[in-house]
């Protein structure tokens, strides 16, 4: 598995693997990616840990019609991120937290 930090607001678009974009036909399925029960809070920011497989090479997030006064349209994260690098940054997060009973909490 790969991990990456996304935004709270912040929704999955486009994934590329190995042979480029995902393509549904070909590999039959969807990515598979999913929200970590887990997150960290950084300048006020809310960051929810996101696991892929490693099949996914590079993925594209946008903001959610929630979110206001965002400039970006988009972002391209291709620099995923092992296990042990979500544990130290865990680790020297300013608070982290982790979801129970559909509220985060801080810890």
């Amino acid at each position: 598995m790969k991990y990456f930090f996304l935004s709270e607001g912040w929704a999955v678009g486009r994934v590329w693997g190995s042979d480029g974009l995902w393509q549904f036909a070909a590999w039959r399925r969807a990515p598979q990616i999913e929200r970590v029960n887990v997150c960290l809070v950084e300048k006020n920011e809310v960051l929810w840990l996101t696991s892929v497989e490693d099949a996914v090479i590079t993925i594209e997030v946008k903001p959610t019609t929630t979110v206001t006064n965002q400039n970006i349209g988009q972002v391209i994260i291709k620099r995923l991120i092992t296990a042990e690098q979500v544990l130290e940054r865990l680790g020297n997060a300013e608070t982290s937290c982790a979801m129970q009973n559909s509220q985060a909490v801080l810890m």
